[in-house]
């Protein structure tokens, strides 16, 4: 068994988007942990319109990074995790975007780049696993794609599809919250078949379908509370709001009830005694198949996807390596 390198023999490659970063402070933070380490001096790689992250990070592996830094927002994150999937090179998260999803579910420091660059130096690893999705579109033609978050189909992807660019720079998250409500006026249920790890295929109307490795959405929203994503499976949530009130259930559900009451041992006991909400229902699987009636907006860890007529999605166990705090 040959001996590991010295650590000046490391080198790490940081994969940013020059949009959402300040790329001088950034290289200057960098080159101080760095030294501190005991490391090479560390590779840049700029994302672009045609390059989410991909084949910039797949060159910084070739080229020998011992670790790929992921600074930019949530499409950043995901598109260097699908580069990483089963390479062994691990991923760490300077959180710069809106929503920080991965960083936000595995409780890392969402404020703290200094600490968030040490980590990617001196952190320990953990393995989480990732969700894979094949989409079919109205031509026939599929694509694979990796989302380390969750994926939907229905409502939360014409949310994202409506977000208006300039709103979301200004407040953040809660920019969807207005794509929402401009979008369920409109909505209406998507009849789907859909198998759940080869089960006979079932047919339900649906205004949202999940899919998710991990939960927590920003602004409190717990929205698949049981979901961990290191424990092997995907969690499903299925949005049917009825009657005059239905959104306002499935909203008090995933804050309120998810968000609030699951934190505490009383507040557990109060939704054992509470009647279960219908409008929003829960299901675990590894392998997840569906077909709608009509093609749909698709998202992937908060970015568009276009229309989906068929999705399959599928959980890919401790297939990630993140770098978390020693």
């Amino acid at each position: 068994m040959s001996a590991s390198p010295p650590p000046t023999d490391r080198h790490a490659a940081v994969v940013y988007n020059p949009i959402k970063v300040d790329l001088p402070r950034l290289e200057a933070r960098v080159a101080e942990a760095e030294t501190a380490a005991g490391w090479g001096a560390t590779q840049w790689h700029s994302t672009s319109l045609e390059d989410a992250g991909q084949s910039v990070t797949r060159t910084a592996v070739e080229q020998g990074a011992a670790v790929v830094i992921a600074a930019g927002g949530d499409g950043t994150v995901r598109a260097v995790a699908e580069a990483l999937r089963e390479s062994g090179v691990p991923i760490a998260l300077i959180p710069s975007g809106t929503g920080n999803l991965l960083a936000r579910n595995l409780e890392l420091p969402l404020t703290d780049p200094l600490g968030s660059i040490r980590t990617a130096f001196t952190g320990s690893d953990r393995r989480i696993d990732l969700g894979i999705a094949e989409i079919e579109r109205a031509d026939g033609s599929r694509e694979q794609h990796t989302f380390v978050v969750m994926a939907g189909l229905g409502l939360d992807a014409k949310m994202i599809a409506l977000t208006n660019p300039k709103l979301k720079k200004a407040v953040g998250w809660l920019a969807y919250i207005d794509a929402g409500v401009r979008a369920i006026p409109n909505l209406k249920p998507i009849k789907l078949r859909f198998s759940i790890d080869g089960a006979p295929e079932r047919t339900t109307s649906v205004h949202t379908i999940i899919v998710g490795n991990c939960g927590s959405l920003p602004g409190g929203i717990l929205l698949l509370p049981d979901a961990k994503p290191d424990d092997g499976v995907l969690d499903i949530a299925a949005l049917k709001p009825s009657g005059p009130f239905g959104w306002l259930k499935v909203w008090n559900k995933v804050t309120w009830e998810n968000g609030v009451l699951r934190k505490s041992a009383l507040g557990r006991s109060i939704i054992d005694l509470t009647t279960d909400v219908k409008d929003v229902l829960y299901s675990t699987g590894t392998d997840l198949r569906m077909t709608v009636e009509h093609p749909q907006e698709f998202q992937l860890d908060g970015d568009e996807f276009g229309e989906a007529k068929s999705v399959h999605a599928w959980v890919d166990p401790g297939a990630l390596t993140v770098k978390v705090a020693a």
